[in-house]
């Protein structure tokens, strides 16, 4: 999960999501705990049953729009969208945009405006981003970005890039998942288990 001090405006208060299902939920739990400073989380996704029911256990807000949902200090979309769920001109200044879903070269959460709008762009693989990430594929095939311009998530966690220079900075994590992640954080659960003694050898 990213620190708050790297990517976040400093006192980010509210969380905006577009989607309510399983990685919804974890993203709100992940950014609750990295971002103490949250207060407040807006949810919206098109099955006005479902959100209530997500809203119910995950102790957040309904909102009508996606509009609404994207008027948040942290907005993540995490659907399987073909087209933008996220337009630029929704953000408010210093925003950040976590944009996990559409994992797919044909599918795009955001709009052009959102990828203008930023100052910073990031993703947890440059080579992996160029093969599934249309929400930078299309951009950069249209020349409003380029490949150079976007930068690895590991840059920032090392310390070697500043993720955001002011408060009012748009910054945009894209992210795919990588396999090896979760490989590495399986087999330290494995770890940890046989530590404490708990679980089922298989």
């Amino acid at each position: 999960m990213l620190r708050p001090a790297t990517l976040a405006r400093s006192g980010a208060e509210s969380l905006g999501v577009i989607g309510c299902g399983w990685q919804a939920a974890s993203q709100i739990a992940c950014i609750r705990e990295a971002l103490p400073s949250i207060k407040r989380v807006v949810v919206y996704c098109r099955n006005a049953e479902r959100l209530a029911a997500f809203c119910k256990e995950h102790a957040c807000e309904p909102a009508e729009t996606n509009r609404d949902a994207a008027d948040c200090d942290v907005v993540v979309t995490t659907t399987t969208s073909k087209d933008p769920v996220l337009r630029g001109e929704w953000l408010r200044p210093g925003a950040l945009v976590c944009a996990v879903g559409a994992n797919d070269p044909s599918r795009r959460e955001l709009d052009n405006t959102v990828i203008e709008r930023a100052a910073f762009v990031c993703c947890d693989s440059r080579e992996q981003a160029q093969r599934e990430s249309g929400d930078l594929i299309e951009p950069v095939a249209q020349s409003l970005l380029d490949w150079l311009e976007v930068h690895e998530l590991q840059e920032i966690v090392a310390g070697e890039l500043q993720g955001r220079a002011a408060d009012d900075d748009i910054v945009i994590f894209k992210s795919n998942g990588i396999a090896a992640w979760d490989l590495a954080v399986g087999a330290r659960v494995v770890e940890l288990a046989r530590e404490h003694g708990v679980g089922s050898e298989l």
